[in-house]
């Protein structure tokens, strides 16, 4: 893949988007990982760096996240706010009745998304997301937290395109080569937590798209239809009852 004209089509992409949308900038969550870092340097790429706010949302995060995302933000000379998040989790928490872990986990992109769109809405800009294709297609995401987003310009991008793209804009070597978390806990990694790498699931919801031989187990593709299947309700708008109308009714 040619990953230099991809960079440029996503920039010209999101340079009109903004323009159509009237708004004056992006906001970008900067977790210190390859997706938010690449979406950073698109956006400085496509209206500059100062219309690009780099916002850091630590929650009972690593210290490396922050140090990470500082060292993309000093890369693509982008200013950034942080915002520290802890005290507001554990107020909620602390607020609410006994919940299972998954629950408590997902309260934290929750909380980084609504920060992003204060801090968003208060400089009339809008908020980009960092979601990747495979995220996507298993459901690997939380709904209204990362999932909630203006504009998703990695959405149609396998991992390793990512990463591709990424080495295309120079982002750091070492952002590159982190292992992908989420940083819902100490030591969570994303593979970790889907059981299957990056790379096997881009192969997989690769075959399944091209309806190819899929190179994986009958298990592991099992695992992965389902993930597809059962996460469909996160990639669409919530449904509302039909109601059948006379348009020629009155009264």
């Amino acid at each position: 893949m040619d990953y230099m004209s991809l960079a440029a089509a996503i920039v010209d992409w999101m340079r009109a988007y903004l323009d159509r949308a009237g708004m004056d900038g992006y906001v970008v969550g900067l977790s210190g990982g390859v997706d938010s870092a690449a979406v950073a340097a698109l956006a400085v790429h496509a209206v500059g760096d100062e219309r690009t706010l780099g916002v850091l949302l630590p929650c009972h995060s690593q210290p490396e996240d922050a140090a990470y995302a500082q060292l993309v933000a000093s890369t693509l000379g982008l200013e950034t706010q942080t915002v520290d998040l802890t005290a507001a989790y554990d107020a909620f928490v602390a607020a609410m009745p006994q919940g299972c872990e998954l629950a408590y986990a997902n309260v934290k992109p929750r909380l980084r998304m609504t920060a992003l769109y204060y801090i968003a809405q208060s400089n009339n800009c809008l908020v980009t997301g960092t979601g990747n294709r495979p995220e996507m297609m298993v459901g690997y995401f939380t709904k209204y937290g990362d999932g909630g987003v203006d504009i998703e310009p990695l959405g149609e991008l396998y991992k390793h395109e990512v990463r591709g793209l990424a080495r295309a804009l120079n982002v750091p070597a070492a952002i590159i080569a982190r292992p992908p978390t989420a940083g819902l806990w100490p030591g969570q990694t994303d593979e970790a937590e889907l059981g299957i790498t990056y790379d096997e699931l881009d192969a997989i919801l690769c075959a399944m798209e091209t309806e190819t031989t899929i190179p994986a187990s009958e298990a592991i593709q099992a695992r992965v239809r389902e993930m597809v299947a059962t996460s469909a309700h996160k990639r669409a708008l919530p449904p509302t009852f039909p109601i059948q109308r006379d348009l020629h009714r009155h009264g």
